[in-house]
């Protein structure tokens, strides 16, 4: 990544902690200088029916921290999710998100929890990023009562109502046509929010998606369509099933962006953009260049339609958490130590956390019944032959 450090010479030191004693080694407060730092995207963004916006972006050394942390967080519970799932306490479809942290974290670093969010099945870093824990996270992946879903949604349906986090779906496509009318609910009360509606490349050719963008455009929501492209659509590579690929300029007449999604600086500026752009024109398409180093799911081994050669590219050379270690280090605001330091913390938290979600008890099968219809209309469930009654929901 090119880098365009703009601070005067006078500043460039972190602030250093006072040693207790002599004896003790010397300690930086990595997390908490706010310092500006100027730095180039890894390349340009490229535009249709707009401006694109300035490649460079400011950051500091807490962001910069912040973003290592979390998106190190995030590639060690899906790596832990694996791990559970081939142990088969996670059961049905899993979706891993390993390789595309840096659009969760650079996504969340451009806007507010006031702003909307829904995406596909591929959602458990977007829900942390959201705000959620760890232990909804893999309670609701085991089907726990402590899961974000209560253990009913299962890793394809995580939700998070107070920060506007509208969920994980099951049908390719569907929650675009959702996101469009949560940004028509936003239009409709003037609070200058919008709705970022993620899908996959393999969605991309989905008729819900244009019929959705279409009357955004005629009704100026703002609604910003998300794609991002890891190239492959299950198993299919986007060549072989999209005759345009460039999903930025699908809207036609609505503005697009193609942004490197491996690069969390340029998800930032990209989404700080959009969402100008979008309270003041109307929707825009968002192309996230990024890459899914696990398979579709975890019936999927992901080396069949690709080689490991490929896959291991990608990482030497794109790793959105790599990266930022390198401007970490590039700038002096942290050691290498302090990073394994940090990656240490992190493994242990996600260990701590499976413990104790593994405590959590399975829903009551009352349960079953819940979340359904609204309640207090005394709804009753009632059995194959309609006669007897099984159950009156609450």
């Amino acid at each position: 990544m090119a880098l365009s450090y703009l601070r005067s010479s006078s500043s460039r030191s972190v602030n250093l902690l006072k040693p207790l004693s002599s004896s003790l080694p010397l300690r930086r407060p990595i997390s908490t200088d706010t310092t500006p730092i100027t730095v180039e995207t890894s390349v340009p963004f490229t535009s249709h029916q707009c401006d694109a916006p300035s490649r460079s972006v400011e950051t500091n050394p807490k962001e910069l921290l912040t973003f290592f942390r979390d998106m190190a967080l995030m590639r060690r519970m899906e790596i832990a999710a694996d791990s559970l799932y081939k142990a088969k306490l996670i059961r049905g479809f899993c979706h891993l998100y390993d390789g595309q942290e840096a659009v969760a974290v650079g996504m969340e670093a451009a806007i507010t929890k006031k702003d909307c969010i829904i995406t596909a099945y591929r959602d458990h870093c977007t829900f942390i990023g959201r705000g959620g824990t760890l232990l909804e996270v893999f309670a609701e992946l085991m089907g726990r009562q402590a899961g974000c879903s209560k253990g009913k949604g299962g890793s394809m349906h995580f939700y998070k109502k107070d920060s506007n986090f509208y969920g994980g779906h099951g049908i390719v496509g569907a929650q675009v046509p959702l996101g469009c009318g949560l940004a028509f609910a936003q239009k409709y009360s003037k609070d200058e929010t919008v709705t970022f509606a993620l899908y996959g490349d393999g969605a991309a050719n989905q008729g819900q998606l244009f019929e959705a963008l279409n009357i955004s455009a005629l009704w100026d929501l703002p609604a910003i369509l998300v794609c991002e492209n890891n190239h492959y659509g299950m198993g299919t590579a986007e060549w072989r099933a999209a005759k345009s690929p460039a999903y930025y300029k699908r809207g036609d007449y609505v503005p697009g962006l193609k942004v490197d999604g491996m690069d969390a600086l340029a998800v930032k500026q990209a989404c700080k953009f959009a969402k100008e752009h979008a309270l003041k024109n109307g929707p825009i398409i968002l192309e996230m260049d990024t890459y899914r180093y696990h398979g579709h799911s975890m019936s999927d081994p992901g080396s069949t339609y690709r080689t490991r050669d490929e896959i291991s590219g990608v990482r030497q050379e794109r790793d959105p958490i790599e990266r930022i270690r390198k401007l970490i280090l590039s700038h002096d605001l942290a050691t290498e130590k302090e990073l394994k330091d940090i990656e240490k913390e992190v493994r242990k938290e996600v260990d701590d956390t499976i413990t104790q979600a593994k405590e959590s008890p399975m829903p009551e099968p009352s349960k079953l019944f819940t979340n359904v219809y609204a309640k207090g209309l005394g709804v009753e469930s009632f059995g194959a032959d309609r006669k007897e009654v099984r159950a009156t929901l609450p």
